[in-house]
């Protein structure tokens, strides 16, 4: 059985039940709360938050598996740049020094330094969650739909719509293909060498870039027959108006915006919770 990654789900559960439009917005707003503070208590805060959406909205761990690999390749690969780049910023931004290990030269492990990369990862880690929850349960035509009764150009709302529903188009030829050229005998598993899995993948991405460039003209096509464009208003299907639940979510995630931007301005007198002092 093939695993759908980065696609819709048809579930019913309190977070498929909301508007697209609103999930955009409290992901906006949680985003923007995370971004913005560097109290790793609200961000672990948050991140417990999240979690509990992402087993509500009942996101198998299978879905996101090949995801979260790569967001923890970056995050590990973003802790080691970061060090090695700055290895005393964590200094320069809490005022102390407290010496753990000695390296070499000027790279020395510091507590202010380990602190400050521990809240940025986790900083990074949290909103992961919250974009994952937005893409697999939010439906392309309603979110278009959404987007529209705001006011955004419904040809805009269309191009967001069809590069939702995109993705699993993609995967799926992908694996149509992948599968096709393994059956002529192309070794993409562990047994072949990295360099020789590296050459046979370029087999399957050329093919890959065509079939969608294909696609791109066949939907263009299609839209241009159909006289997409001709109006300036369109109808939509999947309209769905703001219901209490819609408006509860909003003020959540507005209520934890101001929350975290309290905490930084009248308790913390900074963006950064600094525990050295």
């Amino acid at each position: 059985m093939k695993i759908k990654l980065f696609s819709y789900n048809r579930l019913d559960t309190p977070i498929h039940r909301l508007s697209g439009i609103t999930k955009l917005i409290t992901f906006l707003f949680l985003t923007f709360a995370v971004m913005f503070s560097y109290d790793i208590r609200v961000i672990i805060a948050v991140m417990i938050f999240a979690l509990i959406l992402l087993r509500v909205s009942k996101i198998k761990f299978s879905q996101i598996k090949v995801m979260m690999i790569y967001v923890l390749i970056f995050l590990v690969t973003n802790a080691i740049i970061t060090f090695f780049f700055a290895p005393e910023y964590g200094v320069e931004i809490y005022g102390t020094r407290h010496e753990i290990l000695k390296i070499f030269g000027r790279y020395n492990l510091t507590r202010e330094q380990l602190f400050y990369q521990t809240t940025k990862f986790f900083k990074y880690a949290s909103v992961i969650p919250f974009g994952i929850i937005f893409l697999l349960t939010t439906d392309p035509s309603e979110f278009a739909a959404s987007l529209s009764g705001m006011g955004i150009s419904y040809k805009v709302s269309y191009a967001v719509a069809l590069t939702l529903r995109y993705f699993p188009d993609i995967q799926r030829d992908y694996q149509d293909i992948s599968q096709a050229q393994q059956a002529r005998g192309l070794e993409i598993s562990k047994k072949a060498s990295l360099l020789n899995r590296f050459k046979n993948a370029l087999l399957i991405i050329v093919p890959l870039i065509f079939s969608t460039i294909e696609r791109i003209e066949l939907i263009s096509n299609a839209m241009d027959l159909r006289g997409f464009g001709k109006f300036k208003t369109r109808t939509w299907y999947k309209k769905k108006k703001l219901k209490k639940q819609d408006y509860l979510a909003i003020i959540v995630s507005v209520l934890i915006f101001i929350i975290t931007i309290l905490i930084s301005v009248f308790i913390n007198k900074s963006r950064f919770y600094n525990p050295f002092i």
